[in-house]
């Protein structure tokens, strides 16, 4: 559970105002001070993940937020970060403090961040902390208030004297998305007993010692649903396929030799890459096929984007740096190339005419639906990595065949 990546885990968002309880209440959800408290307003700047088990659940990830109300010089800076993590999030908590009713009755902030909350379609468990610094009577016309004016049923809790945190508990696990039942990688497209061959290049952009993340998951994903992985390098291909007599059930490649290995394969071999394993488990493959196909509309001048999840330091050969962009540039005279990575995702991709993203093994999958659906809603085509390069190698229709059948 400790060593489940980040992005395979429920998001759990903590929103409220400053010192409503944010940061108690996930150090008693979790049993351990893993957030810092304070008295002092604004103690959490930045949104501060924590990676947890949170049994039944599993692995999941806490976010404590800066508060939603936070005035100070760089407040609107902490507020956008906040604003930020609505689109990495599994399901919501929106924490109010019962000192909203002795300081005002303004419920503006609550209803605004709640709208937000429920604009993303995601589960969510609105919590009125510090039940005990008010009388039962007090208490329970402060609730009908919250639920009238929110439209939705409000949890009574104290962090401070450890009051109902077992009934968050419980309704987080009834609330929680079944996430790891959406993530569909490959054992669904396989038999018990399937052999499959999976060429897995060891470059220098390949951390030395281990597999990269994708590699792992499928190759995990495989031996889960009964079938038998073999793993060769790009230099031991053939020798690979001498194994299966040239007829492996499976082919599952790096992209970046998806030209090479469909030169050795009889052509009623499925092929398939690991990008584009994780494009299904993550995103839309429908929408990203639409968006390899587009590359065959762009033209002189247009803008493309090239973005990655993860940050790393440039290497030569890079596949986001060099290698596709050699590719489209081949393709297409006097294409304009930009490239983001991290969370410097641009939220105006109206000046480009096509987005390539990476495999996304490092988001969780609400974020990067997330960043489809910017695309979508923009008219923008947007694919992945590993459906892009099919696409200039001219073999896009064979590798997706697996799962999208034309």
């Amino acid at each position: 559970m400790i060593n489940t990546p980040r992005g395979n885990r429920v998001h759990i968002a903590i929103f409220g105002r400053t010192n409503v309880g944010k940061s108690s209440l996930i150090n008693k959800i979790t049993n351990q001070n893993i957030s810092l408290v304070s008295d002092v307003k604004g103690t959490t700047t930045d949104p501060v993940y924590k990676a947890m088990e949170l049994l039944p659940i599993g692995p999941v990830v806490f976010i404590d937020t800066a508060g939603v109300d936070d005035q100070s010089e760089i407040g609107h800076l902490r507020v956008e970060k906040t604003e930020e993590v609505l689109n990495k999030m599994d399901l919501a908590v929106l924490v109010i403090s019962s000192e909203v009713f002795l300081e005002t009755d303004d419920l503006s902030y609550e209803k605004i961040w709640l709208n937000k909350i429920k604009e993303k379609n995601k589960p969510f468990i609105v919590i009125l902390n510090k039940k005990d610094i008010v009388e039962k009577t007090e208490l329970e016309k402060n609730i009908k208030i919250l639920e009238t004016q929110l439209n939705c049923k409000v949890f009574p809790i104290s962090t401070q004297n450890n009051i109902d945190i077992e009934t968050i508990k419980n309704k987080l696990v009834e609330i929680s998305p079944k996430i790891f039942n959406e993530e569909k990688l490959i054992g669904d497209k396989i038999k018990k007993g399937d052999k499959i061959l999976l060429v897995a290049p060891q470059d220098i952009q390949a951390p030395k010692g281990r597999l990269i993340l994708p590699q792992v998951q499928v190759i995990r994903d495989i031996l889960d649903h009964g079938g038998i992985p073999i793993v060769v390098t790009l230099d031991n291909l053939e020798e690979g396929l001498k194994i299966f007599q040239g007829k492996p059930d499976l082919v599952i490649t790096d992209s970046q030799i998806f030209g090479i290995v469909n030169t050795k394969l009889d052509r009623d071999v499925p092929l398939t890459s690991f990008s584009i394993i994780m494009a299904r488990a993550k995103g839309d493959l429908e929408l990203l096929y639409k968006g390899a196909k587009a590359i065959n509309n762009l033209k002189s001048g247009d803008r493309v984007l090239i973005a990655e999840a993860c940050t790393h330091h440039q290497l030569k050969g890079d596949i986001a740096r060099e290698k596709i962009p050699l590719l489209l540039q081949k393709k297409i005279q006097n294409i304009i190339i930009e490239n983001c990575s991290g969370k410097d995702f641009p939220k105006d991709l109206s000046s480009y005419q096509l987005v390539i993203h990476c495999g996304s093994c490092m988001l969780n999958r609400s974020e990067t639906l997330s960043r489809l659906e910017n695309c979508s809603d923009l008219s923008v085509p947007v694919t992945n990595f590993g459906m892009a390069i099919a696409e200039l190698n001219g073999i896009l229709d064979r590798v997706i065949e697996i799962f999208i059948r034309r």
